[in-house]
């Protein structure tokens, strides 16, 4: 931690002096789009500092669809945006993403191998990886005193107005589809309709559906149970000790959420220096303590802490990625889930 501590007061250092050149006028605007509360504000303040003429806008959003529906409006004015695996093959599909030129990062080198030709990006023509993580269980030990190890869990009634689920399509009816024994990716009608059905079964026990504020809530004791990502699961660790996070043994999500420079961007040199400025080793090893996601940034876990690289939460062990899946693209079938969805919330 200290360690990155210094390097970082380096970069830092080194952009504030780059800033003192002296009524730098703003010749470029950045917009830029993701999520909340997933970058260390640091990093914004440091990277405005370092390229005084760039103009940075930062907005964020809630969830993947939300963000295609932004990129595929005719006036969308954003020139980097940070999806998920499965919604990179749609955009692809769509044709909404410019290809990315590699030899403008100078510090792509930085990135683990193991991260790159994903099959939802199979040459990373079009995305970087940003950070990856799991989907799972953070439950209260003080609430909960059996093993957390299946997604059954979620519809003892004993935790009744004590269980939070994740205000997400994909991740939610994922959740029900592998407790009936089914693929997270399934496009068969049936399965989909039986897993509409289990959410509906379950939600008078759901105390809310939510996404950032669920970790809040989580720290505060307010619940039981929440399915949420591992970042959000080991920074709330990291705040209420009694919290502890689980993958069901049945198997669960695998995400990466990478970055990409839309077609109708009309900024992309500077969509190009804000990710090369993401990909130094001290920059994404802070965001990395910050956040609490895993990083792709193989000269970044370098700088991590001993601590933090031996926390299944954060670096989970191989025979639980194992047992994960990533989303991808259902295509049409895309439609079913998102009827079933739309139900489900008007139950």
């Amino acid at each position: 931690m200290k360690r990155i501590a210094v390097l970082l007061a380096a970069v830092l250092l080194a952009a504030s002096l780059a800033g003192c050149g002296g009524g730098v006028e703003k010749t470029m605007s950045l917009y830029v789009l993701n999520w909340g509360d997933y970058i260390d504000e640091g990093m914004l303040e440091g990277f405005r500092q370092e390229y005084p003429y760039i103009d940075l806008h930062y907005d964020t959003m809630t969830s993947n669809e939300e963000m295609v529906i932004r990129l595929q409006s005719a006036d969308s004015i954003y020139d980097l945006c940070f999806p998920s695996d499965y919604i990179i093959t749609k955009l692809i599909k769509e044709g909404l993403l410019a290809e990315i030129d590699t030899s403008r990062l100078t510090n792509y080198k930085n990135l683990d191998p193991r991260f790159l030709n994903l099959d939802f990006d199979p040459e990373n023509k079009y995305s970087v990886p940003y950070f990856w993580g799991t989907l799972g269980i953070l439950y209260n030990t003080k609430m909960v005193d059996e093993p957390v190890t299946s997604w059954d869990i979620l519809w003892d009634e004993k935790y009744a107005d004590q269980i939070y689920m994740y205000d997400s399509v994909r991740d939610s009816m994922m959740v029900a589809l592998i407790k009936l024994g089914y693929e997270n990716n399934t496009t068969d009608p049936q399965q989909i309709a039986e897993a509409e059905a289990l959410l509906k079964e379950q939600k008078p026990l759901v105390a809310a559906y939510g996404t950032d504020d669920l970790r809040d809530r989580m720290i505060a004791g307010s619940g039981a149970l929440a399915v949420t990502y591992s970042g959000d699961a080991y920074a709330a660790i990291q705040e209420n000790p009694d919290l502890a996070y689980a993958v069901p043994e049945e198997g669960s999500n695998i995400w990466f959420d990478n970055m990409v420079i839309p077609k109708s961007s009309k900024n992309k040199d500077a969509a190009y220096l804000f990710i090369d400025y993401l990909l130094r080793a001290e920059v994404a090893a802070t965001n990395a303590e910050y956040i609490g996601y895993s990083t792709p940034n193989a000269a970044a876990m370098e700088l991590l802490d001993e601590e933090m690289l031996n926390d299944e939460v954060y670096n989970p062990p191989q025979d639980v990625i194992d047992r994960c899946t990533p989303h991808i693209d259902l295509g049409e079938y895309e439609k079913l889930y998102h009827e079933a969805w739309t139900r489900l919330k008007a139950y």
